[in-house]
Parts: C-alpha cells; structure tokens; sequence
C-alpha cells in the first residue's frame, strides 16, 4: 500500500497512487476536468493548457507565457500580409508533456522526414508525469517536416509533424 504524502501547509495527507491513477484515467479517457469530493477529501484536477494568471518563483522563465502585446487605439499603417500556413496535414500533440522521438536514447527515431506513415504508426512517444504514451499518426501520408525537437515540452494540440497525404 502507497504511503500518503503529507501536505505541510495545511496537514492533511493524499495517496500518490490514487492520484496517478485518476491522472491516468483523465488521460485514456480524454477527460480535462474533474472535481471530486467526499467527507473526508476533495480533489479538483484540470489537464491541458490553461490561461496563466501569475507564475511562482520556482517555475523556469521558459515555461511562462508571454504577456500580449499592447494594440495600439489607433492602427497607424496597414500590417503586412501574414504568411501563409505551410501546405499539409499535421499531427497534433494529444496531451500536454515532453516530446520525445526515440523510444530510448540508443534507438532509432521512430520516423523521420521522408518517412510514410499509417493511422497505426507510432511516430514519437510524450512523457507526462512519468507515463509514456506512445503517439500514433492517425493520418496517412509521408512526413515533410518534423516541427519539434527531441526532448521538447509540447503543449495541447500543438503541431508536431507535418504531413504530405
């Protein structure tokens, strides 16, 4: 049995593998949300990106979001046509985590530009809280791009490989 991990601040207790488990469960299930509560323990648990309000000390300046820029009242020249989206299909980061496109160091990278893929290749593998989920295409086509870098923090829905059908 998990030993419970003691909360210093308020002096109440959780079991750790009681939170993984429902982490785990959130995730096979797709579920963003859950709040829970009973006589004795309430737990509210959200995944995926979410708006930041502040960000304590402890987290690293890289993982803070920038602030938006200020728009002008009065717009002084037309802006520049923006670019337009790169051609193809892309797939899309599932869940929130680390991206990593080898099962292990020592391996090959799962698929790499040129590569063709079916809706049941595995193309790269994102570590959340210490699981590996293993990524899936879900698309056909041949890899043109690889967005990502091994080892990055990946958000929700953000773009990892782009595709040729």
């Amino acid at each position: 049995m998990a030993k419970p991990v003691e909360n210093e601040d308020k002096g109440e207790s959780f079991d750790l593998d009681k939170f993984r488990k429902l982490l785990q469960l959130m995730e096979k299930y797709g579920v963003t949300e859950v709040n829970l509560q009973n006589d004795e323990e309430s737990w509210k648990v959200r995944r995926g990106p979410r708006q930041v309000a502040y960000a304590p000390a402890s987290v690293p300046a890289e993982y803070i979001p920038a602030a938006p820029a200020a728009v002008p009242a009065t717009p002084a020249a037309a802006p520049a046509a923006a670019a337009p989206a790169p051609a193809g299909i892309t797939i899309n980061a599932p869940t929130v985590g680390t991206f990593y496109s080898r099962p292990s160091p020592d391996d090959p990278a799962f698929v790499s530009v040129g590569s063709v893929v079916k809706p049941d290749t595995v193309v790269c593998i994102i570590e959340a809280m210490k699981v590996f989920n293993q990524i899936q295409a879900e698309k056909s086509g041949r890899i043109v791009e690889i967005l990502v870098q091994n080892g990055d923090a990946v958000g929700f829905g953000q773009p990892l490989f782009r595709l040729e059908p």
